[in-house]
């Protein structure tokens, strides 16, 4: 690492891996803690009597419209990709100066909502009116529980594993994008595309506890990931580098909806790279597929194989035809630069 490195602004988004590396603890010192921080890592689990509790905890940064509900399923995703059902919420909501009580009353009946819908009780937070914020800033806290035997620790995948993804590329970010810049894309995609991929937002929407459960039930699961920001590519690294592992990702069995390839190319961005809550990554022994397609497919919800985790943790690989080339490193998620205004990508191949 060259030294003036430490020196450098960072960019908006996740902390780069390297730096996340030296700020996180190595082992948790309550032998209780089952599974503690780290790279692809996204809750912790807890041994607590004869139960397991996981805890989450996640922000909404991105999303003007709608963020209570986006609080409420991305919390709820991650606990459920450990194996456990999402039962109780805690939210620290920020809140910009000059936001009036009608606004506070119904961002919480929003909340509210959500917290019904999925099923999970609101139990206690933080609220601040806090100056300088050009928007309400929700960080929520998700807890669910589990028996023991139902855990999905991160780091079990294995070299040889399948990597299957359900629904499709970029839902969230797509829709994301289609809500917050409508003025862009409307002269660009027309009015119906641009309506189309707000949409997706709700249907197939951004939640994956269903199909994190069916794929449990199916057997030979050994991880899960909700792909959130840095998308696709990023979810990949992190799930791989728990393992200690890397990836051959097969680009043309990589399912993307019409609406997603219209906004991205429409916006210059790479939907590999786009905020992606609402597929699932599941890593699983290869004479699992069968069930855990099944499984999903039954209940109306299409998956496909699009990769294999293999034996080299430097190697990330993405094929098209003949073609292969790196797998693509996003040092800033393509919503977070499209939505600060930059132009030049911000990644790595």
């Amino acid at each position: 690492m060259k030294p003036d490195l430490m020196l450098e602004p960072l960019p908006p988004g996740k902390l780069p891996a390297w730096l996340l590396n030296k700020v996180l603890p190595r082992t948790a010192a309550d032998p209780h803690v089952l599974v503690g921080p780290g790279l692809g890592r996204d809750a912790a689990a807890i041994a607590v009597g004869d139960r397991v509790v996981v805890a989450k905890n996640d922000p909404i940064t991105f999303a003007s419209e709608g963020a209570a509900w986006h609080l409420v399923e991305v919390n709820a995703n991650d606990v459920a990709c450990m194996g456990a059902t999402p039962r109780w919420l805690l939210v620290t909501a920020l809140l910009p100066h000059g936001i009036t009580p009608a606004g506070i009353l119904n961002q919480f009946a929003e909340l509210r909502e959500a917290c019904r819908c999925r099923a999970v009780d609101l139990v206690g937070g933080h609220t601040e009116i806090v100056p300088g914020l050009e928007r309400p800033i929700l960080v929520g806290m998700m807890l669910g529980e589990m028996a023991p035997g139902d855990l999905i620790e991160p780091g079990k995948a294995r070299p040889g594993d399948a990597l299957l993804l359900t629904k499709g590329l970029a839902i969230e970010g797509t829709a994301l994008l289609a809500r917050e810049r409508r003025d862009r894309l409307v002269p660009l995609i027309g009015e119906h595309a641009v309506r189309a991929a707000a949409d997706l937002m709700r249907d197939p929407g951004i939640s994956v506890v269903r199909e994190a459960e069916l794929a449990r039930q199916a057997g030979g699961v050994t991880a899960l990931h909700d792909p959130t920001e840095g998308g696709f590519a990023t979810a990949v690294r992190e799930l791989a580098a728990a393992s200690g592992a890397g990836a051959a990702i097969d680009a043309d069995a990589l399912p993307i909806f019409p609406e997603t390839r219209l906004v991205a190319d429409a916006l210059g961005l790479d939907p590999l790279g786009l905020l992606a809550s609402g597929a699932l990554l599941i890593a699983a022994a290869p004479e699992a597929v069968p069930a855990i397609r099944r499984n999903l497919e039954a209940a109306g919800i299409p998956v496909s194989r699009v990769g294999t985790l293999t034996g080299d943790p430097e190697s990330f690989t993405v094929r098209s035809g003949r073609d292969e080339r790196e797998l693509p490193s996003f040092a800033v998620d393509e919503v977070a630069r499209e939505l600060a205004g930059d132009q030049a990508p911000e990644r790595s191949e």
